[in-house]
C-alpha cells in the first residue's frame, strides 16, 4: 500500500472527461491458489467463513483443507486445466469450495445464473463446451436436477462421470449437492467427490505452479436480454485484483467480517465478496441460499457482521424490516451497494438506520471483472450519496460522445473504459468482443454518465434507455431520483412506451412503502412545477413488486411490453 502521505491526481486529465486511476499499490500478478496460499500461511487459525443457513463453520486452515481435497477429486475425474466446469446453485459451501478449487486445477468455472431455465442453461453448457457442472438439487421454483433430467435423458441409465447426451454433447460429469443416498441416478455425490479427493495421490503444488495469472479462470455470462447471452472470460489477474481493490476502499483488515447476501455466481458476489476477503484475511459471511432480509438481518447480529453488500433493493427491504430496530446492527461500519442504480435516499437511511457511516457506492459491469468506480469509506457523504465514487488504482476511464470523441468535465456521453480489469472477450465470439473492446482497448460499456471536476464520476443512464419525448432528452435515472422523494414511494423505474404524437411518452411502475398509499394525481401533482413538464409520468402505475433479474436489475423491457399491451400502443419503426 502506499503511505498515507502519498496523494494521486484523480481528477480529469487535459481538461476533458478523462480519468487515470493511482498506480499504487501494485497491481498484483499472482493467481488465486497464490493468493489463498499467503492468507492461509497470515491467518490460518482465524475464522474464513460461516454459512448460517448450513451450519458450517471454517478456520482458514480448514477452508483451504477442503478446496484441495475437492481438488484432488475433479482431478481424479480426468479434469484438468483449461476444462471449463459450471457451476448451478445459490450460495451453498459447494459453491465457494468450487470457485477455489477449480481455480487450484486451472479449471475455467462457468457460473451459471440460478435463475436459467432449460434453453439458457442447454445454450450455456454448450456453448462453452462444459465438460463438468457441479449444481444444486433444487431452489425455490428451480428444479435443476429435474431440468437436467429433462435436458439430458441419458442420465437415467449413463454410469456417473460416463454421459454421452445428444442435447448437451460435451458434458462428461454431473456432481450433485446431495447426500450420497439421494443423488439423482447418473450422477456423483458432491461430499463423495470430496472424500475421494482426500486420498487420491496428485501434486495440486505443482499443477498451480504451472498457472499463468493471465489465464482464464472464469466465465461469465451477462443477462442476454437483447440476443443471446454472452460469456464474458476473465483472468486470474482480473479478478484477484479487482476484489482487492474494492476491499482496500472500505478499509478491510483480517478483523472485518463481511455479510454476503448477494448471488455468488455473480462478480458481486465472486470477485467483491470471496476474493476481497480472501486478499485482507476478513471472514465471509453467508446468511442463506438466497436473499431474505430477516436471515440477513440475524446474520448482520449475530456474527457481528462489520460489512454488508447488497443492492438497492435488498438494502430497501431490510430498512423496512418491520423489528429493524430490535436487530444489534452497531458493529457495522461499511459494505458496498451496487449492481443497479443507488437512490440518495436509500443511502441516507443506511447510514442512519443501519450503522452504515462508511458504506460505499461501486460501479462496473461483469466484462470489467467488474468495478472501475467506487466512493471511499472517508469520502464526504454527499459525494457518496450522490456519485460512484472517483476510478480505482489501475484503471482508465473516458467520456465520450457520438463521434467517439472525448467530452469536457460534467458533460453527458459514453463510459469507456481500459487497463488490466477489462476481459479477455466473449468465449468463441470475436465479433461480439470486437464490438465492445475497441482497436485501442477501450470497453464501451452503454451506460452514459458524467466525470466531474474533482473527478467524480455519476451514472445517468443506459444508452439505450434513454427515451426521446418530442424532440427532448428524457434520462429515467433522473425522474426516478425526483420521484424517491415522494414519502410514499418505496421503489420506482421509469421507462418510455410508445406514443404516436411525441414518440415516447414517460411511464412510471411504483411500488409503495407499507401502509402507505397514493394515487396517479398524487404522483402527478407531486412532479408539478418541480421538474420539466416533458420529464412528467404520464402514465403511473402501481405494483406490488417490480420484475428484477437475480441481481436486482430492473428488467423494464418487461414492463415495457406489459404497458404496450394494456394501452393497445402500436409500435413506430424507425430506422
Amino acid at each position: 500500500m502506499p503511505d498515507a502521505e502519498t496523494v494521486f491526481d484523480l481528477t480529469p486529465r487535459g481538461g476533458q472527461a478523462h480519468v487515470i486511476g493511482a498506480p499504487a499499490p501494485e497491481l498484483w500478478h499472482r493467481t488465486i491458489p497464490d493468493l489463498l496460499d499467503a492468507t492461509v500461511a497470515a491467518h490460518g487459525a482465524r475464522e474464513a467463513a460461516v454459512f448460517v443457513e448450513q451450519n458450517v463453520r471454517w478456520s482458514w486452515d480448514d477452508f483451504a483443507g477442503e478446496v484441495d481435497a475437492l481438488a484432488a477429486g475433479l482431478h481424479g475425474l480426468g479434469l484438468r486445466t483449461g476444462d471449463r466446469i459450471g457451476i448451478w446453485s445459490p450460495n451453498r459451501y459447494e459453491w465457494l469450495l468450487t470457485q477455489f478449487a477449480t481455480a487450484r486445477l486451472g479449471l475455467i468455472l462457468v457460473t451459471i445464473n440460478p435463475a436459467y431455465r432449460l434453453a439458457e442453461v442447454e445454450y450455456v453448457l454448450n456453448k462453452v463446451a462444459c465438460a463438468a457442472l457441479v449444481t444444486a438439487t433444487s431452489f425455490k421454483t428451480s428444479d435443476y436436477m429435474g431440468m437436467l433430467q429433462t435436458l439430458a435423458p441419458e442420465l437415467e441409465t449413463c454410469p456417473p462421470g460416463a454421459l454421452a447426451s445428444a442435447k448437451l454433447p460435451h458434458l462428461k460429469t454431473v456432481i450433485q449437492m446431495a447426500a450420497e443416498s439421494d443423488v439423482a441416478p447418473g450422477t456423483l455425490a458432491f461430499d463423495a467427490v470430496v472424500d475421494a479427493g482426500r486420498t487420491t495421490s496428485v501434486d495440486l503444488d505443482a499443477i498451480s505452479a504451472e498457472l499463468d495469472p493471465d489465464d482464464a479462470v472464469n466465465i461469465q455470462f451477462t443477462s442476454g436480454t437483447t440476443g443471446a447471452p454472452k460469456g464474458a472470460t476473465l483472468t486470474h489477474k482480473n479478478i484477484v485484483n479487482n476484489g482487492r481493490y474494492v476491499v482496500a476502499a472500505q478499509h478491510f483488515t483480517e478483523d472485518d467480517r463481511l455479510c454476503i447476501p448477494v448471488p455468488l455466481y455473480h462478480c458481486f458476489g465472486m470477485v467483491m465478496g470471496t476474493l476481497g476477503c480472501v486478499s485482507t484475511g476478513a471472514t465471509m459471511v453467508f446468511p442463506a441460499e438466497g436473499f431474505e432480509p430477516d436471515s440477513v438481518l440475524k446474520a448482520l447480529a449475530a456474527e457481528r457482521c462489520t460489512a454488508v453488500y447488497g443492492v438497492p433493493t435488498m438494502f430497501v427491504a431490510m430498512l423496512d424490516h418491520p423489528e429493524l430496530s430490535s436487530f444489534d446492527l452497531s458493529s457495522l461500519r461499511t459494505g458496498v451497494m451496487a449492481g443497479a442504480p443507488c437512490p440518495i435516499e436509500i443511502m441516507k437511511r443506511c447510514v442512519s438506520d443501519m450503522h452504515l457511516g462508511e458504506i460505499t457506492i461501486a460501479y462496473g459491469m461483469t466484462e470489467t471483472s467488474p468495478v472501475s468506480f467506487q466512493t471511499a469509506a472517508d469520502d464526504p457523504l454527499e459525494r457518496r450519496v450522490s456519485t460512484v465514487g472517483r476510478i480505482l488504482p489501475h484503471v482508465e476511464c473516458k467520456v465520450i460522445d457520438e463521434d467517439g470523441a472525448m467530452v469536457a468535465p460534467g458533460v453527458q456521453g459514453e463510459l469507456c473504459t481500459r487497463g488490466y480489469s477489462v476481459m479477455k472477450g466473449y468465449w468463441d465470439d470475436p465479433e461480439r468482443t470486437a464490438e465492445a473492446i475497441d482497436a485501442d482497448g477501450w470497453m464501451h460499456t452503454g451506460d452514459l454518465a458524467t466525470i466531474d471536476d474533482d473527478g467524480y464520476c455519476n451514472i445517468t443512464g443506459r444508452v439505450k434507455d434513454m427515451l426521446i419525448r418530442g424532440g427532448e432528452n428524457v434520462y429515467p435515472r433522473e425522474v426516478e431520483e425526483y420521484l424517491y422523494r415522494h414519502p410514499a414511494v418505496q421503489q420506482v423505474q421509469v421507462f418510455g412506451v410508445p406514443d404516436e404524437k411525441f414518440g415516447e411518452e414517460i411511464c412510471a411502475w411504483i411500488v409503495l412503502k407499507p401502509g402507505q398509499s397514493a394515487t396517479e394525481d398524487d404522483i402527478k401533482a407531486f412532479c408539478q412545477g418541480q421538474i420539466a413538464h416533458y420529464k412528467m409520468p404520464r402514465y403511473v402505475r402501481f405494483r406490488d413488486e417490480l420484475p428484477m433479474t437475480v441481481t436486482g436489475k430492473a428488467q423494464k423491457f418487461k414492463m415495457r411490453d406489459v404497458m404496450v399491451e394494456e394501452l393497445e400502443l402500436d409500435e413506430a419503426h424507425t430506422a
